[in-house]
């Protein structure tokens, strides 16, 4: 198939994902939300809870993150590092892990991450929201959250993985005939 030909028929793929994602918008709008507890959680300043992770928005983004000892979980937190003001223009967001807050601080020094981290550590947080089982354990994802009525309550979530919507990466690779090909994310390169 000559590039062009190729080309057009790409960019036709590509409006029927835009088509799809606009049709994906207006079934978010139609879900009934969620009423979830307050959690507690804890943070390297102490514990605190679901409803204060939201600051003074109404809307709050919460990252499923696996931890440390994830390579994948790791590249996505690298990523919101990048977007972090414009995400938190919209709402409040942070990333919540297994890992001790301990941990969570070390390795957030490391990666330069300037978002704010809290742990579920053992808490029912992630099994209440379905990112952990006995016969997967711990599962990243990404949940929406809103203040609504003096409840909190989920709107929206997802599982986060290869080729996901939430890492420019894989979607970058795939303008190449071999996708990713090999490659498989690293802590370091």
């Amino acid at each position: 198939m000559k590039y062009t030909e190729g080309h057009a028929k790409l960019e036709g793929a590509r409006k029927k994902i835009a088509a799809l994602r606009e049709e994906m918008r207006a079934v978010t709008k139609q879900i009934e939300p969620e009423e979830v507890k307050d959690y507690t959680l804890e943070t390297a300043q102490g514990p605190v809870t679901l409803s204060a992770l939201f600051g003074d928005r109404n809307d709050l983004i919460v990252i499923h993150n696996m931890g440390a000892s994830c390579p994948a979980c790791t590249m996505w937190a690298d990523g919101f590092n990048g977007i972090l003001d414009h995400l938190k223009a919209r709402a409040a967001f942070v990333v919540i892990t297994p890992d001790p807050p301990a941990t969570q601080a070390k390795f957030a020094a490391i990666r330069g991450w300037r978002f704010p981290m809290a742990s579920h550590m053992g808490g029912q947080f992630a099994k209440d929201l379905g990112y952990w089982s006995e016969q997967r354990g711990w599962q990243p994802g990404v949940s929406a959250f809103r203040k609504s009525g003096g409840k909190i309550v989920r709107v929206s979530d997802t599982g986060l993985g290869p080729y996901d919507d939430f890492n420019a990466a894989w979607h970058l690779f795939d303008l190449f005939p071999d996708g990713k090909g090999e490659w498989w994310p690293k802590f370091k390169y």
